[in-house]
Parts: C-alpha cells; sequence; structure tokens
C-alpha cells in the first residue's frame, strides 16, 4: 500500500518531514479529544439557552453553576488538544490548523480554495480532510471554542468587576460565531456523506476500506 511504503521511508530517513495520516488512521486520543469536545461544545450552547445569570447577590441556580464548571473543563479539554497537537506525530500540525503566520501556509490554502471553486464547477466536492483549507478551517473552530471558553472561565473569576461586561460580550460573541461554525461544518459533512462519502464515520472512527476487509 502506498501509506506503508511511506511509513517505510520514513524509518529508514528520519529527517525526512512526517506525512500526515490519513484521516480513517487518526490517533484513538485524537477521536477522544475531538468527541469529548464536540459533546462540551453542544452541552454549552444548547444549555446556554436554559439559563439565567444571577443577579448580584442572589444565589445562582444548579443549571448556571454546572454551565461554568463544564465550560472550565472544556477550556481544559482545548488546552489539551493543542498540546497533543504541538507533539503528536503524522497529523495535521499546528502550522496547518493556524497557517496565518506564514507566507507558505497562506499559499496553500489559497491554492486550495481555488482547487475547491473547480471542483464546484464540474459539480463535485474535493473529498480531502486533510487539505489546506480544511485544517484551516478546522483551526478557525478550534481559535473560537478556545476564545469562548477561555472568556468564560475569565468571567467565572472576576464577575462583579468592571471589566466582566467586556469579557462577557466577547464570550457571547463567540458563542454566536461557534453555532454558525457547528452548522456549516456539520452541513458540509452531511453534503459529503449523501455524495458517497464517510466523512462522518472517519471523524470518530475508523473505518475499514474493502481492500483491508
Amino acid at each position: 500500500m502506498p501509506y506503508d511504503s511511506d511509513l517505510a521511508i520514513l524509518s529508514k530517513n528520519p529527517t525526512l518531514h512526517p506525512v500526515a495520516l490519513p484521516a480513517a488512521n487518526r490517533s484513538i486520543l485524537t477521536r477522544v479529544l475531538h468527541a469529548l469536545i464536540l459533546a462540551s461544545v453542544l452541552n454549552q450552547l444548547i444549555g446556554s439557552y436554559f439559563l439565567s445569570r444571577p443577579m448580584p447577590g442572589e444565589a445562582p441556580e444548579l443549571s448556571f453553576v454546572l454551565h461554568e464548571y463544564v465550560g472550565m473543563g472544556s477550556l481544559a479539554l482545548v488546552a489539551l488538544f493543542w498540546l497533543w497537537t504541538l507533539i503528536r506525530k503524522r497529523e495535521t500540525s499546528i502550522g496547518r490548523l493556524v497557517p496565518w503566520f506564514s507566507r507558505s501556509g497562506i499559499t496553500s490554502v489559497m491554492k486550495d480554495v481555488g482547487s475547491q471553486f473547480a471542483h464546484l464547477r464540474q459539480g463535485t466536492m474535493a473529498d480531502d480532510p486533510d487539505s489546506a483549507l480544511a485544517s484551516a478551517v478546522h483551526g478557525l473552530g478550534l481559535l473560537t471554542l478556545t476564545t469562548m471558553a477561555l472568556t468564560g472561565t475569565v468571567y467565572f473569576f472576576i464577575t462583579g468587576t468592571h471589566s466582566a461586561k467586556l469579557v462577557l460580550s466577547v464570550h457571547k460573541l463567540m458563542s454566536n460565531l461557534m453555532w454558525g461554525y457547528l452548522f456549516a461544518h456539520a452541513g458540509l459533512a452531511v453534503l459529503h456523506q449523501l455524495l458517497g462519502s464517510d466523512m462522518i464515520s472517519r471523524m470518530f472512527w475508523h473505518r475499514r476500506s474493502a481492500a483491508q476487509s
């Protein structure tokens, strides 16, 4: 298999830049973190519609307390994901998730955008979850989530101060952006699935190809 030959070459030439794992072969930790982050984000976004912030001096309801602590847990999860991204091998790198500080990274994204439009003109969709554009979009989602969780945690500690209102405003803005990201991300995944790709299954578990079964 081509992938096996790539690994053989790398084992003999450790100085070569590592290849990215195919989406179907993501590490177990990557998949577990992805699932936990998704579950926590959905819990926070949906649960926020059933919350009422306590007035000064008023005891918070249990749902509000849970929202605060699950939010801090979400920050821990996303921090762990960023740390794992830094040390994992042959998976999407930080540079591909956040390509905006590199000329070559931005160029790769722009070229990929052109390729995506070319596919759309032909009535098809590119099926490459590891493309420069897809990786950059995933990175934007992670950055939005990080800011949302961070501002929520900061607000927990500075409630009642002059800065709390500004931090809460940013937190709410990030929450709205996160809703938009989730709808767009899920919609594109479903569209890929309907067009014959196993995009959804590849997000969470390994799906064996016919050649492997």
